[in-house]
């Protein structure tokens, strides 16, 4: 998400993630997975866990066909492509904020797990497709806040609206010409992102912590000091 291109308008603050840190959040968030194995395409593949290699162990579907691939497989797996969707946890026009795609090769761990190792990976956000290094996907963290945002993100939204129009003042005004309301899509650990409303079309705008929040218990101070910061700005600063 681009961030406001105003510098008046918000505080100095810690860069926003990169696109390794966005596509190691997705993996943590993500409960599930689209597999695509030779032309075969399995919805909902459960995810189990992510290692520190970034290699998925899947819990391998009851109908056994992803068994039977991989026992005609050769020795080095079957070629794969996974598929993570990350969905806003509000109701917005346009939810799907990312998708993640990684192709790899997938191996039988056990019985019951399937075990799957990316060599390329590629972040879609709107229209723009951004490939990762596999190294540096490994090498990221995800975000403190990954497993508790969707809870951070919908108790913002549906009990502090007016939290959300105060923070509203830290955007440029031009952004907010013809804004028919103002709804935040995503929280991580180093800000907020709003998306500006309007009838027929949306903008998103990042708006930095003045520094990075440690955990979900600190969302709360981080988000007082950028009231306090609003309130000291007239409304309609540009």
């Amino acid at each position: 998400m681009a961030a406001p291109t105003d510098p008046s308008a918000v505080p100095a603050v810690p860069a926003a993630p990169t696109d390794a840190e966005r596509a190691r959040t997705i993996l943590a968030a993500a409960g599930s997975l689209t597999l695509t194995t030779d032309g075969h395409q399995n919805d909902r593949v459960v995810l189990h866990v992510v290692d520190t290699a970034s290699r998925l162990l899947l819990i391998n579907p009851p109908d056994g066909r992803l068994t039977a691939e991989l026992a005609v497989a050769p020795g080095s797996g079957l070629a794969s492509f996974a598929e993570f969707t990350d969905v806003a946890p509000v109701a917005v026009r346009d939810r799907v904020r990312a998708r993640l795609a990684l192709s790899g090769r997938l191996t039988l761990a056990c019985p019951d797990t399937l075990l799957f190792r990316p060599a390329r990976a590629a972040l879609t956000e709107g229209d723009e497709v951004r490939a990762i290094d596999v190294a540096c996907l490994a090498a990221a963290p995800p975000d403190p806040l990954a497993v508790q945002e969707a809870e951070l993100l919908s108790h913002l939204d549906a009990a502090h609206g007016e939290t959300v129009a105060r923070l509203a003042r830290l955007v440029p005004a031009r952004l907010l010409l013809d804004v028919v309301g103002i709804r935040p899509v995503r929280i991580d650990s180093k800000g907020l992102v709003l998306r500006l409303e309007r009838l027929r079309t949306h903008h998103d705008v990042r708006v930095p912590f003045a520094s990075a929040a440690t955990s979900p218990e600190d969302v709360g101070r981080r988000i007082h000091e950028l009231l306090a910061l609003s309130t000291s700005r007239p409304r309609g600063l540009s």
